[in-house]
This record gives structure tokens, sequence and C-alpha cells, in this order.
């Protein structure tokens, strides 16, 4: 379902995001673009409103893997209210990282996938969040001899990759890291 009101949405996001960098003492500028056009055949993120960073702050958003800018990304949802499956229509984003991330995961993606052939066993990834999980998971979609599955709880939830036929021998299944 789409944001009701993607215009009145994205001056919500203005208006936080105003309060944030002034009171932040932040030096960043940021561009919001409503219905942002997207290259084709991107099914891993649709988003209906996009917030572009940039200035001479921008790596402290980027800094720990993107940490900041995945907070300010989360308040910022939470105070549109949207529900947890809706969250992928908000992306917040800076000097390319989100792309970069995309990309970084399409690859880890198939060096687990010709693991898990070489190998037979299951490959588990670490801990992610449900949009990098499902990029993953797409990025093998088409893998006939493969399949995902999502695991484990919250923070913990992570993605393993196994061969189709897989039968579980009664024990977990080894940690990996991508």
């Amino acid at each position: 379902m789409p944001i009701p009101d993607k215009v009145a949405a994205a001056n919500k996001i203005n208006e936080f995001l105003q309060s944030v960098v002034t009171n932040g003492g932040l030096r960043l500028k940021y561009r919001i673009v409503v219905d942002p056009p997207l290259p084709e055949n991107r099914d891993w993120e649709k988003p209906e409103i996009l917030v572009d960073f940039s200035g001479p702050d921008a790596p402290l958003l980027l800094d720990r893997g993107g940490e900041l800018l995945r907070a300010l990304e989360l308040l910022g949802l939470e105070m549109l209210r949207l529900p947890s499956g809706e969250h992928e229509k908000v992306c917040f984003d800076c000097q390319n990282h989100r792309s970069l991330r995309i990309q970084e995961l399409r690859s880890a993606a198939s060096v687990a996938a010709e693991k898990v052939r070489r190998s037979g066993t299951p490959y588990r990834f670490n801990p992610m969040s449900s949009r990098e999980r499902r990029i993953v998971h797409l990025a093998l979609r088409d893998e006939a001899d493969l399949h995902t599955e999502s695991e484990g709880e919250g923070m913990r939830r992570c993605l393993v990759v196994y061969p189709k036929d897989y039968k579980p021998a009664g024990k977990p299944v080894p940690k990996t890291l991508p």
C-alpha cells in the first residue's frame, strides 16, 4: 500500500531533519525526492521518498557501517508510523552508500552460493536487517539448486543459503562470515 500523502510525509521528514541538523550542529545538506526515478530492474528497493545527504559531516553518517544514517532513517519511519512491512518506501542515503552496500550484498550472495555448491553444506550470513536479507533473497531467487531462509529473532535474525534438497543431520548450521 503506498504512502497516502507523500508530500505531507516528505514535509514531516524535512521538519524532523531540520531540527536534527540544526540542534545537532551538523554540517549536512539533504535533498528529499518524492517518487524518485530508479534504474530498471531494481526490484530490491522502490522507495516512494528518497532522502539524500551530503556535506562536510556526511562521513559521520557513514561511520560504523552507516549506523547514524540507519538510525535517522529508523526515526523518520517511526515518526511517519509506517508499518514494518512498508519501511522500504522511505530510503535515506548518503554518498551512494546504499547502492554500494547492495552491490556488496549481491557479491556476498554469489560467493555464498558457490560455497554451498562446492561444499554441499549451508552458509549462514551474520545477522542483518530485513532490507539486507531481502536483497540477498532476491539475488539468489533464480538459483534452482539453492534456497534461502531467514532464521532467528530480532537483532539476531540472519539468512541461510541451503542446497535445494538439504536434509539437516540434527546439528545446527555452522556460522560463517560473509
